[in-house]
C-alpha cells in the first residue's frame, strides 16, 4: 500500500521545470468563502432562488473535476503512461492484458478505490438501470478493470475510480484511462468519442514504432472538434531508437490539421527515475514537459474557467440583490423622484417579461435553430449512409459476397461507425454554435452556457441488430454432380434419339459428348443464377441494415437535440425569472417606500444602508474578471 501513498521526494510530487515562468491565477477554492457569504446575504433578503444558484457554484468550485481522457489503440502504452504520471500501478499493464473499462484517477488524502457497477438493463422498467459504487482494495483494482479479470466486461462495470495523494492531481485533475479501441475506425471508437465530448483535455497515445495511421489522424481531427485541448503522446521512446524520426513525421501530419502539442515520452524511464530519485533520468523520460502542459494548459485553464464562472454568478447575484435595496433606499431619500424611479423599474420589468415569453427573439431563434438542425442532421446522416450503401453494393457487384461476407460486414460496421461519428461531431459543433447565438441574443456578455453533450456517441449503435448472415455459396461434391447430371440428361437424350435414326444406340459417344457440353453449360448457368441470387440477397441485407442504422441514429440524434432545446430554454428562462423577480421586488419596494410614514423612514433607511453596506463588503471580495486576452485564451 505504501507505493500508493504520498512520496515526499517522489518525482510524481515534485514540481516539473517548464522552462517559462508561470503566473498563478486565483484558485477556485479561495472563492468558496465569498460565495458562502453572498449566499447568506441572498437568504437574508428572502432570495432562495439566488442562494440555490450559488450552491451550484460552490459545488463547481469545491470539485472542479477537470477530466483528461487518455485514448489510443490497444497496447500503445496508455495505462503505463498514467501509472508513470502518478507513480503508482493503478492501471493494468502487461503484454497480454488490456483495459476493459474506463478508470478515473483523481486526488484524495488517502489511497482509495471503487468499482462503479450497473444493476439492471435498459428498458426493464422505471428507474433502471441503477449505478452503485463498491469499495475495493486498491491493490486489486487493476484486476477488475482488465480483460484478464473482467473479459468483455462480463461484470457489467461502468468504470472504476481511484484516489491518490499526488501533487499533480491536486486541484481537481482527473486522468481517465480508456479501453483500447482496436483500430480507431472500429465501433469501439464511438464509446471513446463519447468520453471526449465531456473532457476538458485529450491525450492521444501512439508509440514510436511507426508514424500515425490514417485512422489516428482522422480521430485527432474529431478530437480537435470535440475537445478544446488535445495533445499527442509518442510513447515507448526507450524501445525504438528511431523515435525522433517518427516524431518529425508525426509533427508533419499534425501540422495539416491544427496546432497539436507533441510529447515524446518513456514511461519506463519515468518509473525508474521516480524509484531512484534521478532528476536527469526524469528529464530524459520527457515527462517534465508533459506535466508542465497538464498543469499550465489544462489545470490552470480549467481553474480560470471555474473562477470566471463563479465571478459571473457572484456579480449577477450581487446586482440583483442591489436593485431592490437601492430602489427602496432611493425612494426614501428622494420621494420627489419616486414616480420616475417606479416608471423606469416598470419598463425594465416589462423587458424582462419579454425575455420570458415564447415570442422573445432568443426563444424564436432557439426553436427555429433546433428545427433547422434536426432537418440538416437527418439529411447529413442519410447522405453519409447512402454513400456507404453505394460503396457496399459496388463491392458486392464485383464478386461473390458469400465466401467473404464476414470481411464485408466488418468493413461495413467500420464505415457506418465512421459515418455516425462524423455526424455526431458535426451536430455537436452546430448545437454549441446555436447555444452561443442564443446566449448573445439573450443578454450581451452572457456566455456561461449549460453543458450539452450532443457528441456523446456511447450506446448509439447498441439497439441495432447485427447484419444477417449470408449463404457462403459453397456446394458439396454431390450437389455439383447432381447439377451436372441433371443438365447433361437432356443433351444425352436429344442426341441419342437423333443418332438412333442412323442405327446407333441411345448411349453412344456422340450423345455422351453432347451430355457433357450441355451439362457444363447448365452447371455454369446454375452457378451464375446462384451468384446473382446471393448478390441480390447481400444487397438487401445491406439496405435493411443501413435503414435500421438510419432509423436508430436519427431517433437518438433527434432526442439529443430536443435535450439541447430544453436545456438551453430552461437555463435562460431561469435567469430571466430571477431578473424578473428582482425587478418586481424592486418595484414593490419602491411603492411601499412611497407610502411609508415619516416616523418609520429613518429606521428603514438605517436598515437599508446596513444591508447595502454588507452587500458592498461581500461584493468587494469578488475579484475582477480575467483580462480580455485571458478570456480569448479560455475560449480557444
Amino acid at each position: 500500500m505504501s507505493r500508493y501513498r504520498e512520496v515526499g521526494a517522489g518525482m510524481a510530487n515534485q514540481p516539473e521545470s517548464s522552462g517559462a515562468p508561470e503566473v498563478a491565477p486565483r484558485k477556485p477554492g479561495e472563492l468558496v468563502p465569498v460565495v458562502d457569504a453572498m449566499k447568506g446575504v441572498a437568504l437574508s433578503n428572502g432570495r432562495a432562488d439566488l442562494a440555490s444558484r450559488l450552491e451550484q457554484t460552490q459545488e463547481r468550485l469545491r470539485d472542479p473535476n477537470i477530466r483528461v481522457v487518455v485514448v489510443g489503440e490497444f497496447k500503445k502504452g496508455k495505462s503505463k503512461l498514467i501509472n508513470a504520471l502518478v507513480n503508482a500501478p493503478v492501471c493494468p499493464v502487461d503484454d497480454d492484458i488490456a483495459t476493459s473499462v474506463p478508470t478515473s484517477v483523481g486526488y484524495g488524502d488517502q489511497p482509495q478505490a471503487w468499482l462503479i457497477m450497473r444493476h439492471g438493463e435498459e428498458g426493464e422498467g422505471p428507474g433502471t438501470p441503477s449505478v452503485t459504487r463498491q469499495p475495493v482494495p486498491i491493490d486489486e483494482i487493476a484486476h477488475f478493470v482488465s480483460e484478464r479479470g473482467n473479459p468483455g466486461n462480463e461484470q457489467k462495470l461502468v468504470g472504476a475510480e481511484v484516489l491518490l495523494p499526488r501533487e499533480i492531481l491536486r486541484g481537481g485533475l482527473k486522468l481517465i484511462d480508456s479501453p483500447g479501441v482496436g483500430g480507431l475506425e472500429s465501433t469501439n471508437s464511438l464509446a471513446t468519442l463519447a468520453a471526449l465530448s465531456s473532457a476538458h483535455a485529450v491525450l492521444l497515445v501512439s508509440d514510436a514504432s511507426q508514424e500515425y495511421t490514417e485512422p489516428e489522424v482522422q480521430f485527432l481531427k474529431h478530437a480537435l472538434r470535440l475537445s478544446p485541448n488535445v495533445a499527442a503522446i509518442i510513447a515507448k521512446t526507450d524501445l525504438y531508437p528511431q523515435w525522433r524520426t517518427i516524431e518529425t513525421i508525426d509533427r508533419g501530419h499534425l501540422g495539416d490539421i491544427g496546432e497539436v502539442p507533441v510529447f515524446s515520452v518513456s514511461s519506463d524511464l519515468r518509473l525508474i527515475a521516480a524509484e531512484q530519485q534521478d532528476r536527469d533520468l526524469n528529464e530524459e523520460s520527457g515527462f517534465p514537459a508533459l506535466v508542465a502542459h497538464l498543469r499550465r494548459d489544462v489545470l490552470e485553464r480549467g481553474e480560470l474557467i471555474n473562477v470566471r464562472g463563479a465571478v459571473h454568478d457572484l456579480t449577477s447575484v450581487a446586482e440583483q440583490l442591489t436593485i431592490a435595496v437601492r430602489s427602496e433606499l432611493d425612494a426614501l431619500l428622494h420621494p420627489e423622484d419616486t414616480p420616475r424611479l417606479i416608471a423606469a423599474l416598470e419598463d425594465a420589468k416589462a423587458r424582462a417579461e419579454e425575455f420570458r415569453g415564447r415570442a422573445s427573439r432568443w426563444q424564436v431563434t432557439l426553436n427555429d435553430g433546433v428545427a433547422d438542425l434536426i432537418s440538416d442532421m437527418e439529411h447529413d446522416i442519410r447522405d453519409r449512409l447512402r454513400k456507404v450503401q453505394r460503396e457496399a453494393e459496388a463491392a458486392i457487384e464485383e464478386g461473390d459476397p458469400g465466401p467473404i461476407w464476414d470481411q464485408i460486414t466488418e468493413w461495413l460496421d467500420q464505415r457506418i461507425a465512421a459515418a455516425v461519428s462524423e455526424t455526431f461531431v458535426w451536430t455537436d459543433e452546430r448545437s454549441r454554435w446555436l447555444a452561443e447565438e442564443v446566449a448573445e441574443l439573450f443578454s450581451e456578455g452572457q456566455t456561461e452556457l449549460p453543458v450539452i453533450a450532443v457528441g456523446d456517441t456511447e450506446g448509439v449503435l447498441d439497439p441495432i441488430e447485427e447484419i444477417s448472415e449470408l449463404d457462403a455459396g459453397t456446394m458439396s461434391a454431390g450437389e455439383r454432380i447432381y447439377i451436372g447430371v441433371r443438365g447433361s440428361y437432356g443433351g444425352v437424350l436429344m442426341v441419342g434419339l437423333a443418332t438412333g435414326l442412323i442405327g446407333l444406340s441411345l448411349i453412344n459417344p456422340f450423345s455422351l459428348l453432347a451430355g457433357i457440353l450441355v451439362g457444363r453449360r447448365a452447371y455454369r448457368e446454375d452457378m451464375s443464377a446462384r451468384l446473382t441470387r446471393r448478390q441480390f440477397e447481400a444487397k438487401n441485407l445491406v439496405r435493411r441494415h443501413i435503414d435500421e442504422v438510419t432509423f436508430q441514429v436519427g431517433k437518438q440524434l433527434k432526442d439529443r437535440l430536443r435535450i439541447v432545446q430544453r436545456t438551453a430554454r430552461d437555463h435562460f428562462t431561469s435567469i430571466a425569472d430571477e431578473l424578473h423577480r428582482s425587478l418586481s421586488e424592486a418595484v414593490l419596494a419602491a411603492k411601499q417606500a412611497a407610502g411609508t410614514f415619516s416616523t418609520d423612514r429613518e429606521n428603514r433607511k438605517k436598515q437599508l444602508l446596513e444591508q447595502l453596506r454588507v452587500l458592498e463588503q461581500v461584493r468587494a471580495r469578488v475579484p475582477a474578471l480575467p483580462p480580455a486576452r485571458v478570456r480569448e485564451a479560455i475560449r480557444r
